[in-house]
């Protein structure tokens, strides 16, 4: 699938390398390879799929292990012979169970700042679309005045636990705090990519955009 003045260039064998790369942290999770049925179907799903190699057929990733790739965007390389794949994952991305394929250290012990976020919005975004019955998450998803009441109380006990409670507990409330934020944030409908150009815009700006 071609965008406005985009035509991606298929090799001999009629596929293109795709890396796939986290949405929010921008990790890079893994690589695969897609035809042009692969990335129209990816497009078309929002799921992502790829072409294999080894069995020489389409197939969406997580189709037997539910850790599938919700497409964010995606973008071609300047020779349009590579794409790139922004994605929510859905679980780990790796078959070791790891989040990225990429957990082999060559050189250096390079990691993506604060990994456990994503997956926590990731859950609550998959929440929001299953909903199973009996989940506290999908509750307050579905009553506005619930979930901003519970972030009220939160930050209430994260202030206490910073005045009297020591770290440990710090850390705990902080925890809360932080996850009753992320179902606000999607419960509201929040774009997360518009909150983060927002983040980008106060961290690069000057030092009173912070306040």
């Amino acid at each position: 699938m071609d965008g406005p003045g985009v035509k991606v260039r298929f090799n001999q064998e009629g596929l293109v390398p795709a890396v796939v790369q986290h949405a929010l942290t921008g990790e890079v999770l893994m690589l695969g390879y897609m035809n042009q049925e692969a990335l129209a179907v990816t497009c078309q799903t929002r799921r992502v799929h790829f072409f294999s190699r080894s069995r020489q057929r389409l197939w969406k990733k997580g189709e037997s292990s539910g850790n599938t790739l919700h497409l964010q965007g995606v973008l071609a390389d300047c020779d349009q012979d590579a794409v790139l794949l922004l994605v929510l994952p859905q679980g780990p991305t790796c078959h070791t169970g790891a989040t990225s394929c990429f957990h082999h250290h060559l050189e250096g012990k390079a990691a993506p700042p604060w990994p456990a976020l994503p997956g926590l919005l990731a859950r609550v975004l998959e929440r929001a679309q299953n909903a199973p019955a009996g989940s506290y998450t999908a509750q307050l998803l579905a009553d506005p005045g619930q979930r901003l009441k519970k972030l009220v109380e939160e930050a209430g006990e994260v202030v206490v636990a910073a005045c009297t409670q020591g770290n440990e507990r710090l850390v705990q409330e902080l925890a809360d705090l932080l996850y009753h934020l992320a179902v606000v944030l999607v419960g509201q409908g929040v774009d997360v990519a518009a909150l983060n150009r927002e983040l980008e815009r106060r961290g690069l700006g000057e030092a009173r955009d912070l306040s």
